[in-house]
């Protein structure tokens, strides 16, 4: 796995969570579950792409 990779989710993760504790904070809840559904979406495309490449390569490994 690369290492960008780890960092780019645990960045966007520690993005959220100040977020959401802010929001949360100035009593707005439903925007902190947002912003918190928004990182999971982004961090879940992210590992999408990575899936997809992999797939790509095992079947270039195999010819097909």
């Amino acid at each position: 796995m690369q290492v960008d990779l780890i960092f780019k989710i645990a960045a966007i993760g520690i993005i959220v969570a100040v977020l959401n504790q802010l929001l949360i904070k100035s009593d707005r809840a439903e925007q902190a579950m947002m912003t918190t559904l928004a990182g999971l979406i982004v961090v879940l495309m992210l590992l999408l792409r990575e899936i997809n490449n992999l797939f790509t390569l095992v079947k270039s490994l195999f010819g097909f």
